[in-house]
């Protein structure tokens, strides 16, 4: 969703902003604005990118040392200059990240008092709130903004400032992340620690429905909306600026991408004993009982996170034998769905922060079911509202489509099913320690197909005038083939799907022709033969074929038009090796159509609203 950035201290502000807003720009990019508190209380955005803020206020009074930024996603309006944030009202201007449901009503009632509204957003109405609120209650900026609060339904994290209170910053939040960066005699402001790490690594994470006032002199204060006064914590951040750099990479994508063997092996770090023969996952002691003799497994995610659920499916069922479904965390608590206290409900989110998958969570708490959160960002929400959980230690992910995450996210899933497994005596030992030691083995492999990018260049250059693909698999690989489809259309704006190959005959067949791309992920294993019928009947249509498959596979080069060979592992760990090709494919595609990969059109990496 949209990204905030503020700085209150004896530096000038702006530089910091435009730094932070560049690094937040993942978050959204459809505006970006800034204000500036000097003499004067100076509001600057535009359309577009952050440079374009930046080149628009080239000519201008960018001085003074308590500022706001903001980069937005569009929500209520559409794209430009006057929806961009910052938002005014009087004296007073706020950045905000998330939707005031209840704004309409709200609008309403400060229209018959006077008010006059300039944009279509929600966030213009809450800074016009504030302002009559500190009007009629003739309140000080903070109290202002509490009161206010207590009067919003819907999700937030917003910044005000106001030239009246010159030496203070007000934030909260509510279902959008915020943290707090703690100099000396200085405060540092954003939505997640990418625009602090350079300045400070002492933080402290809002939580929800909490209010932090900053001020210039170095105090900071902190309380709930009901108006008690809260003990801030403060963390070491865990973070090097390094890891949020491009490091000589053309995109952020293509980088993690490649650190794929590192973050794979980070996931299994200090959780994998191959001598031991050991699985250990921290989060999983305390409840491993209940895990163990659960009725059913409900893993709710969205996009990418959902698809790594339906591995996990395979994986639960397959190894551990327990029933697993998996749902869209955006439909789940629609459907009115039997949860009781012997389910155990695995949220899945890359940032730990989607919005539809924290309403799945609340759901499944208040029916007393154990929650458990796979995420990646520390100290995230999912993190706090679960029983239990464990980090993929993926490390910032900053393209927008994700990839490291991915592949950290299935790394985790499959540790768990080892873990339930052995303990429920469901898979053999030879099979159990076959796995571990193969899954030991993965980060080396996941590097052999890695070095594979050239050919796969080669081949993405014959199919970036596509106008649709269609992604093919079964098994453990049919989620393979829509994570595939799900990148190619994420990034390179080419309509592709993915299917179950058997259904292919029920449908997708009708569109196959020497134009239409068919990618047929068909590896070693129990479907093997079937896959090889389904590349027959595409030929036979003449479509094209590109055959992800298992090195020494002798007779699919002979009917495939292009194969990618992986190396060769067990069936339930093929997904973290045939992915990897379909992720640089739809990459190069995307970069020979020009088009930016780490900041696909109309999408945000964080998605924390409904």
């Amino acid at each position: 969703m949209c990204g905030i950035v503020a700085y209150i201290g004896e530096r000038e502000a702006y530089s910091i902003l435009v730094k932070g807003l560049q690094r937040l720009e993942y978050r959204g990019y459809d505006s970006a604005g800034i204000a500036l508190l000097n003499s004067e209380l100076n509001v600057f955005k535009k359309k577009g990118k952050v440079q374009d803020l930046v080149d628009y206020t080239q000519d201008k009074d960018v001085s003074g040392t308590l500022g706001i930024g903001h980069t937005r996603w569009a929500t209520h309006g559409q794209p430009n200059d006057i929806n961009a944030h910052p938002h005014v009202s009087g004296d007073i201007a706020l950045i905000h990240n998330g939707i005031i449901e209840n704004y309409d009503s709200l609008r309403t009632a400060l229209i018959n008092e006077g008010h006059v509204f300039l944009s279509e957003t929600d966030t213009e109405v809450l800074v016009h709130l504030i302002h009559a609120i500190q009007l009629k209650e003739s309140v000080d900026i903070a109290e202002a903004v509490r009161i206010a609060l207590t009067k919003v339904v819907g999700a937030y994290a917003i910044v005000v400032m106001s030239k009246n209170e010159p030496d203070r910053i007000v934030a909260a939040r509510k279902g959008s992340p915020l943290v707090v960066g703690i100099g000396d005699k200085e405060f540092f402001l954003a939505s997640d620690a990418s625009p602090i790490v350079e300045y400070t690594k002492n933080v402290v994470y809002i939580k929800e429905e909490e209010i932090v006032t900053l001020n210039v002199n170095g105090e900071l204060t902190l309380k709930t909306i009901g108006n008690e006064i809260q003990l801030p914590f403060i963390q070491r951040l865990n973070l090097e600026i390094e890891a949020i750099e491009k490091g000589g990479y053309e995109h952020y994508m293509l980088k993690e991408i490649y650190q794929q063997p590192t973050s794979v092996a980070d996931a299994m770090r200090g959780r994998l004993n191959v001598n031991k023969g050991l699985i250990t996952l921290g989060g999983l002691l305390e409840f491993e009982n209940r895990l163990k003799n659960a009725d059913r497994l409900i893993i709710v995610a969205c996009g990418t996170s959902w698809i790594a659920g339906l591995i996990g499916e395979y994986l639960f069922e397959d190894l551990a034998r327990i029933p697993t479904e998996v749902e869209y965390a955006s439909e789940f608590r629609y459907r009115n769905p039997i949860i009781t206290n012997k389910d155990v409900v695995i949220a899945i989110s890359q940032s730990g922060e989607t919005a539809d998958t924290l309403a799945a969570l609340d759901l499944a708490n208040d029916k007393e079911a154990l929650t458990f959160g796979i995420c990646n960002v520390v100290g995230s929400s999912i993190a706090r509202i679960t029983d239990a959980g464990s980090y993929i230690h993926a490390g910032p992910e900053i393209g927008v489509a994700s990839t490291k995450a991915f592949t950290g996210q299935i790394t985790l899933l499959t540790l768990m099913a080892l873990q339930l497994a052995h303990n429920r005596g469901t898979i053999s030992q030879s099979y159990y320690f076959q796995l571990i030691n193969e899954l030991d083995a993965l980060p080396a492999k996941i590097k052999q197909v890695v070095e594979q990018d050239a050919k796969i260049k080669y081949i993405a250059n014959l199919w970036k005038d596509a106008d649709n693909a269609l992604y093919l698999g079964r098994g453990y690989n049919f989620p393979v083939a829509l994570e595939g489809a799900l990148k190619l259309k994420e990034i390179s704006y080419i309509h592709a799907e993915g299917y179950p190959a058997a259904e292919m005959k029920h449908g997708p067949i009708a569109l196959i022709d020497e134009n239409m791309p068919v990618v047929m992920i068909a590896t070693s294993g129990s479907t093997r033969e079937k896959l090889i019928s389904n590349i027959q009947e595409v030929k036979a249509r003449k479509g094209v074929v590109l055959a992800i498959i298992t090195e020494g596979d002798e007779h699919i080069p002979q009917i495939a038009d292009y194969v990618i060979e992986i190396p060769e592992t067990s069936e339930p760990l093929t997904p973290l090796l045939s992915v990897i090709p379909l992720q640089l494919l739809a990459y190069h595609i995307a970069v020979l159509r020009g088009c930016n990969v780490d900041q696909p059109r109309n999408l945000a990496k964080s998605v924390t609203v409904e």
